[in-house]
């Protein structure tokens, strides 16, 4: 059961969803979803079928991408269905969209951003907004049309200017349902909100103000979610505290503000800017751990001996007062050089200055304890995924000029290791000691099909990896991508590995979390930006009051939706990435670069660009040597005349040809 997000006139609010009922409608009659290619045409999807059917642009009538639909099936000659035609729209999966202006003959139209939304809109009342030519704006469709007569709707807002970034980053927010401003009602609640600590509510919490704490995030952040503390103990172990920003005492259940996280699921990272799950207020100020504040927290604090096994734990509200803030890449310099000078080049405020020495202390121990942690899960057989993310350099406009390849280094791993633990740790404490129902984040291992097709794709590079076991998959995947640091096809083997992983997610049902050998494991740590932790700390509270057991009926609904949304959130961004990779590649329309073939369909061969890593696509069409024929097989493009390959991973030179930003598109031609 998944809940969805009504579109009402105020707001999109979380709906638990109803029973489903029967997809089966009648003998040729099946109730599902569409799914629209760029060309108009669509696959049906439905959940009693084997195979999606194939619906053709005559046979969509008003369809649109996503849309709940009923359809007739046509059977083959062998009694197969494999085409249909859709006879009414069940439920229409968005009625807004956004589009570029035209005008014509004294009249408005709207050409959709989207190239699945076959057809123009026109409009047909006076915009509350002056419009003109190539402005992007939002549309809503009063009147779907039919085969004769077009769409008509009218425009409720004007994002700004066809082609502006900024503008493209609106357009990608709100296609995909998403929206950076709040409702006037949960900013009034925000506003009002009783933001002091009193002093009753000091005595609930342990006092951890005298601890050396402190933040390590990336430079740009201002949501800071967690804060570690460090103390040696008088027998040689130390106490370590995770302080995690303390959300859920000012967001209430059944409140507007609530309501309006879940709906949200989690905050957004486009390139140019944060979509945050919480206004600003809270994530930004109240909330976040800034240094040199008193800041309420939910811990977890461990006693850890010299190698890192824990000797004792415990859970509960504290108060923190965090001493500083680092970036990360001022505490990879600390680690890297072991010296307590930070130089301007790293520096978070541009300017050389000399760390305390109980705080490089507590810096250097720390980063020792995550090592003998995280080589404590390896042992276990964790799998490690350190690919290579890209960031930019934006101008004043928000245009893209320069290129960032950022990798997980010591700084990262130290966050990384004992955010991990903090989370593993509530979720044992809950489910295998306490044995309550508890959220789960959950991963299965891999399928054994997709593991197949990894190999097939990594021999060609000289590697392999052994499927004969759990134990054995994962130790030779650790082995694989060990093997790739520092090659040219790194990038594309992370990229691919990961994608042969079964989707992480989460659920009341505990399956363990396979890639990192867990059995118990949750999301505790980042409240701010993910509602599932907020349910997660309102569950760990109830049960250290004593609480009884939870009905976790809702709670599996809204894992469900959470999940949904995380999906979203993580195509929303790879859009923002994608579309600030072809505005950046348009300067060098003309050069030659190297790359690698990192994609083989039959229309063509996606190259990555070693240097940048910005994919584009070489047409076939434009290889004018050959015919060239598609292998799937063994994911080549083979001339027929020359018997020319152009297989999975190899070495291309590039010319950039053609970009189309309104289109999304970068073209290579062959160099």
């Amino acid at each position: 059961m998944r809940g969805f997000m009504s579109k009402s006139k105020k707001r999109k609010k979380y709906i638990p969803a109803k029973k489903s009922k029967s997809t089966y409608i009648s003998k040729d009659t099946y109730r599902g979803t569409i799914e629209v290619t760029n060309s108009g045409n669509g696959y049906f999807v439905c959940d009693d079928l084997e195979k999606d059917a194939f619906i053709s642009k005559g046979n969509m009538g008003t369809a649109k991408n996503k849309d709940e639909v009923e359809v007739v099936l046509y059977l083959t000659r062998k009694g197969r269905c494999s085409e249909g035609k859709v006879v009414e729209i069940v439920k229409r999966y968005k009625t807004k969209f956004t589009g570029t202006v035209f005008l014509s003959k004294g009249e408005i139209f709207v050409t959709p951003s989207d190239f699945r939304i076959q057809g123009i809109i026109k409009i047909i009342s006076k915009p509350q907004e002056d419009v003109k030519e190539k402005d992007r704006v939002i549309v809503v469709v009063k009147d779907w049309g039919t085969h004769k007569k077009g769409m008509e709707g009218e425009i409720v807002s004007v994002l700004g200017t066809s082609g502006d970034t900024r503008t493209e980053m609106k357009t990608i927010l709100t296609d995909h349902g998403l929206e950076y401003d709040f409702p006037k009602e949960v900013e009034y609640l925000v506003k009002n909100m009783d933001t002091s600590i009193s002093q009753k509510e000091l005595l609930k919490r342990r006092d951890m103000r005298d601890r050396h704490t402190f933040t390590i995030d990336p430079k740009d952040a201002k949501d800071f979610d967690d804060a570690i503390s460090f103390e040696k103990k008088s027998n040689g172990n130390y106490e370590i505290g995770v302080h995690i920003a303390d959300v859920t005492h000012y967001v209430k259940p059944d409140t507007v503000l609530d309501e309006e996280a879940l709906a949200r699921g989690t905050s957004i990272y486009m390139v140019d800017k944060t979509v945050p799950m919480l206004p600003e207020f809270l994530s930004n100020g109240l909330c976040s751990l800034r240094p040199n504040e008193d800041k309420l927290t939910f811990s977890v604090i461990f006693e850890l001996t010299a190698d890192a096994k824990i000797v004792e734990y415990w859970y509960g509200k504290t108060i923190i007062h965090s001493d500083f803030r680092f970036a990360y890449e001022e505490v990879q310099h600390i680690l890297e050089t072991q010296q307590t000078n930070i130089p301007k080049e790293v520096s978070l405020n541009g300017s050389a200055y000399q760390v305390e020495e109980d705080m490089y202390i507590a810096l250097s121990k720390l980063n020792g304890l995550a090592k003998k942690l995280r080589r404590q899960r390896m042992s276990n057989n964790a799998i490690s995924f350190d690919k290579i993310e890209m960031g930019f350099i934006l101008d004043s406009d928000g245009n893209p000029k320069g290129v960032v390849l950022k990798e997980s280094k010591d700084a990262h791993k130290l966050i990384e290791e004992f955010m991990l633990l903090a989370n593993k740790s509530v979720a044992e404490y809950i489910g295998k000691e306490k044995k309550q129902p508890f959220i789960y984040r959950v991963h299965d291992q891999p399928e054994s099909e997709k593991l197949n097709d990894l190999q097939g794709v990594i021999s060609k590079f000289g590697y392999k990896i052994s499927t004969a076991n759990k134990k054995q998959i994962s130790t030779s995947l650790n082995t694989l991508l060990d093997d790739i640091k520092g090659t040219k096809e790194q990038n594309l083997i992370d990229t691919l590995t990961i994608r042969t992983m079964s989707k992480a997610n989460y659920s009341t049902e505990n399956i363990g979390h396979y890639a990192l050998a867990f059995e118990y494991y949750t999301h505790f740590t980042s409240p701010i930006r993910r509602y599932p932790d907020m349910m997660v700390h309102r569950l760990l509270e109830h049960y250290l009051n004593g609480g009884k057991m939870q009905n976790m009926e809702s709670y599996e609904e809204k894992c469900q939706h959470c999940s949904s949304m995380e999906e979203v959130a993580i195509n929303t961004e790879r859009q923002s990435i994608k579309y600030m990779q072809i505005s950046y590649m348009q300067q060098f329309i003309g050069q030659q670069f190297t790359g690698l073939i990192s994609g083989v369909m039959e229309r063509g061969i996606f190259v990555e660009i070693i240097e940048n890593k910005c994919e584009g696509l070489l047409r076939v069409k434009d290889l004018k040597d050959d015919y060239y024929s598609f292998d799937s097989k063994n994911y080549a493009l083979v001339g027929v005349r020359t018997k020319k390959v152009y297989q999975l991973g190899d070495e291309v030179k590039i010319r950039v040809k053609k970009v189309n930003l309104e289109k999304r598109h970068l073209d290579f031609s062959i160099a």
